[in-house]
């Protein structure tokens, strides 16, 4: 099994995304654990996918 691209790790108020290729985080910080994102951007990485979970992910934190 290969490592993973993209984790989400909590920090202080949330959840972030951490990129282990670019050693750096990715995106916003999440209120929720952003499983559904995640699966996306470890699978197929389809950008308008992407982008459509990323705005209802942030949704989900206000």
């Amino acid at each position: 099994m290969s490592r993973r691209r993209y984790v989400a790790r909590g920090v202080p108020g949330g959840y972030r995304i951490w990129s282990n290729k670019a050693r750096r985080w990715w995106g916003d910080l999440y209120e929720l654990c952003p499983d559904d994102l995640l699966a996306e951007l470890n699978g197929e990485a389809d950008s308008a996918r992407i982008t459509e979970l990323m705005k209802r992910c942030r949704a989900k934190k206000r």
